[in-house]
């Protein structure tokens, strides 16, 4: 069995969400959720480190995350 950080470490490690600057409404849960979205699908697409995976899909941002979605 493969060793998984939690996502609320990960999010926070990774997309430094104990700075974000978005502390009203449903803006908090919504990024979370984005975020998580983002963990998942990393994960689920054989990245086991997320801010190497992060990085390898900034390279072509117009086409990479599309792909790991499905949507292109």
């Amino acid at each position: 069995m493969e060793h998984r950080e939690p996502a609320p470490f990960v999010r926070d490690t990774t997309f430094r969400e104990d700075a974000s600057k978005i502390h009203t409404g449903h803006g908090p849960d919504n990024m979370a959720t984005l975020r998580n979205l983002a963990i998942n699908t990393l994960r689920q697409h054989g990245h086991r480190n997320i801010a190497a995976g992060l990085r390898h899909v900034s390279y072509d941002p117009f086409n990479r995350p599309l792909d790991l979605l499905g949507i292109a």
